[in-house]
């Protein structure tokens, strides 16, 4: 299960604490389905001492693993959780980067209908978050999610109440408003092929006013983002020119739920302190989405709601990204 110890340090003030990094191999809880596993924290960590336990549940494109550990300018928000105290845990949902592709990923995507939808995601999410606990030895932890990743820990959380510490919702899906044609097929295929990295960066881009482009995103962050996405897929690595594979199962959620008005899951049995969190310019999941699940929470103890400015769906990648880690790093510490 264990794969690699390793280490490495930081320069000037919490950029300075040696932060350790293990890989594990876990199996999930369908046979045959090892899940990648990446945890840092702080090397002088005792046991009991990192409070809470956070793991990061990533969205329905990239991999945990490149989302959330990927460093601009010397650091990912992987290190700054750690760096800041903070026992942290990523992993990739069966499909993705480093944990098992399914067998349908190896045939044509047209052979099979979409696969690693939410229910299946969970699955995998339950086998972390189990393995997480029974490793420290707690019984609760918190959990940040992002896009995709806030259906699935907000799901997580109404059903496991009692594992969920703190839970951190960024760029959250909700219901659209008003609801888009439904022009997706009742067969949509098992996963989709992705090859044209300037569309990508393009549309990124797109949500950003003109003249604040290269200074929201500079050129070199994103090469070093899309070049990590882009190896991401051992198999779509090696080709000429190469691609990467997604499974489809978040857009046959998007179809059956939230184009159909059907939330994923009910705010209201969300018992622990949340964080709604979402960007200014973000036009995947726009403000309103984000205020609308916030009001909600009607059962959380402690809620708060934070609107980013000058920021997309992908300010974890941006130059004002300290200001998000930063408030999600307070709001990880507060007591009660």
């Amino acid at each position: 299960m264990h794969v690699n110890t390793s280490s490495f340090r930081k320069t000037e003030d919490w950029r300075n604490r040696p932060v350790q990094v293990e890989d594990f191999l876990l199996p999930a809880h369908d046979a045959g389905i090892r899940l990648y596993v990446r945890n840092k924290h702080v090397a002088s960590m005792r046991d009991g001492e990192a409070d809470p336990i956070v793991v990061c549940i990533h969205g329905s494109s990239s991999p945990g693993h490149v989302l959330y550990d990927t460093p601009l300018e010397g650091y990912s928000w992987m290190d700054y959780l750690a760096a800041h105290g903070k026992d942290v845990y990523v992993f990739d949902i069966r499909g993705y980067g480093k944990s098992t592709r399914p067998v349908e990923m190896l045939q044509d995507p047209n052979d099979n209908s979409a696969i690693v939808d939410g229910e299946t995601a969970l699955r995998d999410i339950s086998a972390v978050v189990d393995f997480v606990l029974a490793r420290r030895q707690v019984t609760r932890l918190a959990m940040i999610g992002w896009s995709w990743g806030t259906d699935l820990a907000g799901r997580y959380a109404t059903e496991n109440a009692e594992k969920v510490e703190r839970l951190v919702l960024f760029g959250p899906v909700w219901v659209p408003v008003p609801a888009p044609p439904n022009r997706l097929p009742d067969k949509i295929p098992a996963y989709r092929i992705l090859r044209d990295r300037d569309r990508g960066l393009a549309q990124w881009l797109s949500d950003i006013p003109d003249p604040k482009r290269q200074q929201i995103v500079p050129p070199a962050w994103s090469q070093t983002l899309f070049d990590t996405i882009w190896s991401s897929d051992p198999l779509g690595a090696t080709a000429d020119p190469p691609f990467i594979r997604v499974p489809s199962g978040a857009i046959k959620d998007w179809r059956d739920y939230w184009l159909a008005g059907k939330p994923f899951y009910d705010p209201a049995k969300i018992l622990a302190p949340v964080l709604v969190a979402v960007a200014e310019w973000d036009s995947i999941t726009p403000t309103y989405m984000a205020q609308t699940l916030f009001a909600l929470l009607v059962n959380s103890p402690a809620k708060q709601y934070i609107c980013f400015g000058e920021g997309t769906h992908y300010a974890p990648f941006e130059r004002h990204r300290l200001n998000l880690f930063a408030a999600i790093q307070t709001f990880l510490e507060r007591v009660g």
